[in-house]
């Protein structure tokens, strides 16, 4: 990412950043009042001027957020992106070796970051931007908050599968007619998928994946891989598929059509979190707020990616949420359950 010297402040600024940050409750304590982007907290993130975001957020989306950021604030973004799995192996590496690189993480799977607030390696903190969102969107404590969510679908190549033909339900992929001509991701590089298998084998069991993995199919890495290779063509089916990346393909011509399981539709949280130990502290909770803020909302939505805010509006071309049965997770039984749900899809697949 482009990097601007950060502005000239004064040694009030400074002193009153340093006080604002020394108030702010750390992990381990009680959820604080919400908290505001005041000047002297964005006077100590511009002499801070720069922050490292590891996210697991897709890149196309990253990139308009950290332009954004970096455009209004005038400093720079570094930006890690990655699977949630690999960012959790990422910091986890760099912790025990007593690195602390990373200032705000971004990930698809909250198991991990319930972990690392158990572990205190989190701050709690809560943008007022976010403080009317609901319940859902704000993590236990303040420890995250969830500023974009995205749907976990099915869907398929307009050019290659009539509408009247088309998989309906996650049962229809079981069909003869699609083996061979499936792509889908990996739960042990994504957290969406992640997510989406641990609902999944709970609502249709594991015999599901058993008999879908009778069907050959491709495997990708990230929950945005299937999108694009069923809009080369390369494959007819996807067996799932972030809504976000598919959203924002179709906006730009592919051939591409959503399907929205009848059994249900697994709701994949994407939250952000400021590391306790995060080199650039002050700027890490400044880019928490502009996650949060009516801009960065406003980005999510145009993106693909669907949000709690009630700032921006939902396009009226998307499939509303009250259309279809949504399927949620329990963040404390996938943190219990996520590493033996990726194990169990890996024997079944033998990837």
């Amino acid at each position: 990412m482009r990097t601007i010297g950060p502005q000239a402040i004064t040694r009030r600024a400074l002193l009153a950043g340093a006080a604002t940050l020394a108030a702010i409750t750390q992990a381990g304590a009680a959820s604080p009042p919400p908290a505001a982007a005041t000047p002297a907290l964005i006077a100590a993130a511009r002499a801070e001027g720069k922050i490292a975001w590891y996210t697991a957020d897709d890149l196309s989306l990253a990139t308009k957020v950290v332009k954004a950021f970096e455009a209004k604030y005038g400093f720079s973004v570094q930006l890690e992106r990655s699977g949630a799995e690999r960012i959790y192996q990422r910091i986890s590496q760099e912790t025990a070796s007593s690195i602390h690189a990373c200032d705000v993480v971004t990930s698809s799977d909250l198991s991990y970051l319930l972990t690392w607030s158990k572990e205190g390696r989190l701050v709690s903190y809560l943008p007022a931007e976010a403080a009317q969102w609901p319940p859902e969107a704000q993590g236990p404590d303040s420890f995250y908050i969830v500023d974009k969510f995205t749907l976990v679908v099915a869907g398929y190549n307009t050019r290659l599968v009539k509408p009247e033909e088309a998989p309906k339900s996650w049962a229809d992929l079981l069909d003869p007619k699609w083996k061979g001509k499936m792509v889908k991701g990996h739960p042990g590089y994504s957290g969406a998928l992640t997510t989406a298998t641990f609902v999944l084998s709970r609502a249709l069991g594991w015999e599901f994946f058993e008999k879908l993995a009778k069907q050959s199919v491709m495997q990708t890495q990230s929950a945005t891989d299937p999108p694009n290779r069923v809009a080369q063509g390369e494959r007819a089916v996807m067996a799932d598929a972030a809504e976000v990346s598919t959203l924002r393909l179709i906006g730009t011509g592919a051939p591409l059509a959503i399907v929205y399981p009848r059994e249900g539709v697994p709701v994949v949280p994407v939250a952000s979190s400021v590391m306790v130990k995060a080199p650039h502290p002050n700027a890490a909770r400044l880019f928490l707020h502009f996650l949060a803020s009516k801009e960065g909302q406003q980005i999510n939505i145009e993106s693909g990616a669907r949000v709690y805010s009630p700032e921006v509006a939902t396009p009226a071309s998307w499939t509303p949420l009250a259309a279809m049965k949504l399927i949620h997770s329990d963040p404390a039984a996938l943190a219990e359950e996520a590493a033996a749900v990726r194990k169990r899809y890996t024997q079944i697949f033998g990837v």
